[in-house]
């Protein structure tokens, strides 16, 4: 076997190499003898028929499948020579002129880059900080409390926080328009349903009432056919019922799982979560500067076969989520070029992270890997159960394991970085709007 080593590009490597057909015809023979052994054909024993039918019937699938291990073979030495970590699959390129008595081909594939760690000190890094306090458990209740909304109906007129039930009819140009008619249709004032408008024009009516009224629709709305239309609106008020919170109560404290009621338990209880996801979101926003930082500091090309696999990964994964919410995918398009700049990400934090973590030795550490689980048992109600479950499987616990291999990359680099406190408020940090 001989071969030939060009650089097509950054990534990009090509290698010709020749076999010799005497090699190739004598592995054709040694497949055909050993398919004569268990060959079945009409009017011979198994393993009787002669050698010369066998050639006819299999020699064009014999000389196939040694042309191809020839290929393989060569290849894996050619790239076990030169050392070379080969990303995806090889394309196979066969050459035309072959000189006599040889099989002549190329090799065209990508090659993993080369990472060589950067500089971090100057990289810097804001870390959240959050101590959640009586507000934040007032707050958190609230929130619970209003998700256990009741309404009862109400002779008044409708106003914020009320939910009413309207029958309403939108005409544009003096025609009904495609969904802009309903009967017996509920929806709360102020929670954000409904356009702004809409909800104005509803707010003070009372139940019987009704209104008709002009309105303009945003010129981003959805339905490409009514933005920024004018169109008109009649409205009637069927019903208008006032929101009834429950009272922060034993009877609460036993709904969200505090099985004797104790309302301080609850407080307790919220508390500790509130500090768990405090925690979780702090991380989070640690993490994703630490991944922005790694890419400033450590720019590399990445082979396109790997984005590829990753981007039809990501697809896969859409598609997997979209089922679970009850859609049909073979109705919905999903395409991996949607994921080609989240793939290129993906795969260049894992090539450098990897390297890091062999660099600097941030492998999991089994009693890292059992704090870990322990840690996010916390929040069941049998935290060993779930400490069980992880355990039993070596799949699970992998899991497990890459969570704190990152982890311990986000403490190595946040160690290297300038890294600085910064005080958050809780709507912040939750991503919630402020009231």
């Amino acid at each position: 076997m001989q071969t030939n080593q060009e650089t097509q590009g950054a990534l990009e490597r090509r290698i010709d190499m020749s076999v010799s057909m005497a090699e190739i015809d004598k592995e054709v023979e040694a497949r055909l003898k050993r398919m004569a052994r268990t060959v079945k054909m009409p009017g011979f024993r198994p393993g009787k028929v002669p050698m010369k039918i066998v050639a006819q019937t299999y020699e064009s699938q014999a000389r196939s499948e040694a042309i191809g291990a020839a290929v393989e073979k060569a290849f894996g030495e050619s790239v076990r020579e030169q050392n070379l970590r080969v990303a995806g699959y090889p394309r196979i390129e066969p050459k035309d002129a072959a000189a006599e008595g040889t099989l002549e081909f190329s090799a065209v594939f990508e090659v993993y880059p080369q990472v060589e760690l950067g500089d971090l000190s100057q990289s810097k890094i804001e870390r959240p900080v959050l101590v959640v306090g009586d507000a934040e458990v007032d707050k958190t209740i609230e929130v619970l409390r209003k998700q256990r909304t009741r309404f009862e109906t109400a002779e008044r007129a409708a106003g914020e926080g009320d939910r009413v039930v309207i029958d309403f009819a939108g005409r544009k140009d003096g025609e009904l328009f495609e969904g802009g008619q309903a009967q017996d249709f509920p929806f709360v004032i102020g929670a954000g349903s409904m356009l702004k408008d809409f909800e104005s024009a509803v707010t003070g009516l009372a139940a019987g009432e009704s209104k008709t009224f002009d309105m303009t629709f945003p010129e981003d709305y959805h339905a490409r056919n009514l933005a920024g239309q004018a169109v008109q609106f009649e409205v009637t008020v069927k019903r208008v019922e006032g929101a009834i919170l429950p009272a922060v109560d034993a009877d609460l404290a036993r709904a969200l799982g505090v099985a004797d009621g104790d309302v301080t338990k609850l407080r307790d209880e919220v508390r500790a979560n509130l500090e768990r996801e405090v925690k979780r979101r702090i991380q989070a926003k640690v993490k994703e500067q630490v991944m922005d930082a790694l890419l400033t500091a450590n720019p590399i090309e990445v082979p396109k076969a790997l984005v590829d696999a990753e981007s039809h990964q990501l697809a896969e994964n859409a598609k997997r989520d979209l089922e679970m919410r009850g859609m049909k995918t073979k109705d919905i398009p999903v395409e991996a070029a949607w994921f080609t700049d989240q793939a290129v990400r993906r795969v260049k934090l894992g090539l450098i992270m990897a390297e890091l973590v062999k660099a600097k030795e941030l492998y999991a550490k089994p009693e890292q890997v059992r704090a870990l689980v322990e840690e996010m048992a916390q929040s069941y109600e049998d935290p060993s159960e779930l400490v069980r479950w992880y355990y039993a499987q070596p799949e699970r616990l992998g899991q497990a394991e890459a969570v704190v291999i990152e982890d311990n990359v986000v403490a190595w680099v946040t160690s290297q970085a300038q890294t600085a406190e910064n005080a958050v408020s809780f709507d912040e940090l939750m991503g919630n709007n402020a009231a």
